[in-house]
């Protein structure tokens, strides 16, 4: 499996962001990969807990898995776990293979959420 790294975070400061994953993509040595929401709404929006299921089943399978497969891991619909990795992939925590199979390139995943009262 690979030893990729993943954090997402939650901050409406987009390009504070931004300029962090710039200064990561230029480091000589690999610091990890992050994954930016906007606010709790856009996280909790995009990714459900059935998206989670996926990821998780992804991550725990270490290779890779169709979708049709995957579905029947997870007891649910082909056609709805296609829909729901397709976000995935889109958000760049799935990817596909060249046969169409679905894997997690990410060995851990952290997610960093703060929240304090407004001033």
């Amino acid at each position: 499996m690979s030893k990729r790294r993943l954090t997402i975070t939650l901050g409406s400061d987009w390009r504070a962001a931004l300029r962090q994953a710039g200064k990561a993509a230029t480091a000589s040595t690999y610091e990890g990969e992050t994954l930016n929401f906007e606010t709790p709404a856009a996280f909790f929006g995009r990714l459900t807990e059935r998206r989670w299921a996926i990821v998780q089943a992804l991550q725990y399978d270490g290779g890779t898995v169709g979708v049709r497969e995957l579905a029947r891991r997870l007891g649910r619909d082909v056609k709805r776990v296609h829909e729901d990795a397709a976000e995935l992939v889109t958000l760049g925590l799935v990817e596909r293979t060249e046969a169409g199979a679905l894997r997690c390139p990410f060995r851990d995943i952290h997610v960093d959420m703060h929240m304090a009262t407004a001033a």
